[in-house]
């Protein structure tokens, strides 16, 4: 097992990843603050894994409700999420009831914010099944729902008391889902950490093969930075919007487009590969740069062209964003390879980037 600290000052914890955690409840135990949980799970991952989760907690004592929703992007809504309210009310669960979030990045953030908000606050736990999850939106306390003029938009910072990134639950994985979990991957090596960029560069087979060595390090790597990024920026004032690089135009096509037609780390790749291009048109990176970007993207099965939602949409949905500020938008921009800061575009570089990197109409 390996072992990242997200060392914040009101509320460390740990991030464990490893294998078999679900076959053993040994480090959730403690944290429990009555012996008493509500699992949140979905359609897909409750057969998979809920009873074996529950089993063990169960044989342990522990009270388990699960509480299982519907799967996919589109149900990260206020609808949604009061199906978990009903169930926690009508079950009476209590201030110290913990939640566990047993699934992907939307059942991540939406028990996140279930626990935020029930009874002003409860206490839950992480465990990720998706890479996605495990390398980034199960780590940093932040949880949130979509609304249909953008993506986040109604949420809270809340921090986890622990995250179990289990690596076996990635062996049920599909394909296009593992190849989403790698743009966030490759985002921390683009962001701040070339050794790594170069490293994935290496190893983007033994990766896509799901080779369980190399895929500890991923994680561990990725996990590290976004400790790192986190522990000094909570709530996101300042360097921690780093780690959108690519998010402002993903997430203007992930509105655009629909939620869910594009997966979220599908939407990052294009986006990321967007934000290149207008490094490259700044000359920040060179050819050459711009190239490997798009190729380790293209060797993890993702994107590296934009929907063609037109110039005015993509400005029109950015303006939405969360890191808009005084009407202004910010974006993460690449220095150089391995290198980035926040910043603004032109409207014209902001076209000329569009014009490269999307699909003709």
């Amino acid at each position: 097992m390996r072992t990242v600290k997200l060392d914040l000052a009101d509320a460390p914890y740990d991030i464990h990843i490893g294998e078999g955690f679900l076959a053993s409840v040994s480090a959730i135990l403690p944290l429990l603050a009555q012996p008493r949980v509500a699992i949140v799970t979905n359609t897909t991952i409750a057969p998979l894994y809920l009873a074996q989760l529950q089993v063990q907690l169960e044989q342990a004592g522990v009270s388990v409700l699960p509480i299982i929703l519907p799967d996919g992007e589109k149900y990260k809504t206020w609808e949604t999420l009061n199906l978990i309210f009903d169930a926690l009310l009508a079950a009476r669960c209590e201030r110290k009831t913990t939640l566990i979030a047993l699934g992907g990045g939307v059942i991540g953030d939406m028990t996140g914010f279930a626990a935020a908000v029930y009874q002003r606050g409860v206490p839950f736990i992480q465990i990720p099944t998706t890479l996605l999850a495990q390398v980034d939106s199960s780590v940093g306390g932040k949880t949130a729902i979509n609304h249909p003029l953008g993506k986040n938009m109604i949420g809270a910072f809340y921090q986890p008391k622990l995250v179990l990134a289990d690596i076996s639950t990635l062996a049920t994985l599909p394909d296009r889902e593992f190849s989403a979990g790698m743009a966030e991957v490759i985002k921390y090596g683009l962001i701040d950490d070339l050794d790594f960029f170069e490293w994935l560069e290496g190893n983007i087979d033994r990766l896509m093969e799901r080779d369980a060595d190399a895929l500890a390090f991923a994680i561990e790597r990725s996990c590290q930075n976004k400790a790192r990024i986190v522990a000094a920026d909570e709530k996101e004032t300042g360097q921690r919007a780093l780690l959108n690089l690519g998010h402002t135009f993903g997430h203007a096509i992930e509105a655009g487009m629909g939620y869910g037609v594009w997966l979220h780390g599908e939407a990052v790749a294009a986006g990321m590969m967007l934000a290149a291009h207008a490094a490259h048109i700044q000359g920040a990176i060179s050819d050459g740069g711009l190239a490997r970007i798009e190729k380790l993207l293209r060797k993890a099965a993702l994107p590296v062209v934009a929907p063609a939602l037109g110039e005015d949409r993509y400005l029109e949905l950015m303006a939405q964003d969360k890191k808009v500020d005084a009407g202004r938008i910010k974006f993460i921009l690449l220095e150089r390879l391995g290198q980035s800061f926040i910043g603004e575009l032109s409207q014209d570089v902001v076209r000329q980037a569009l014009r490269a990197g999307c699909a003709a109409a």
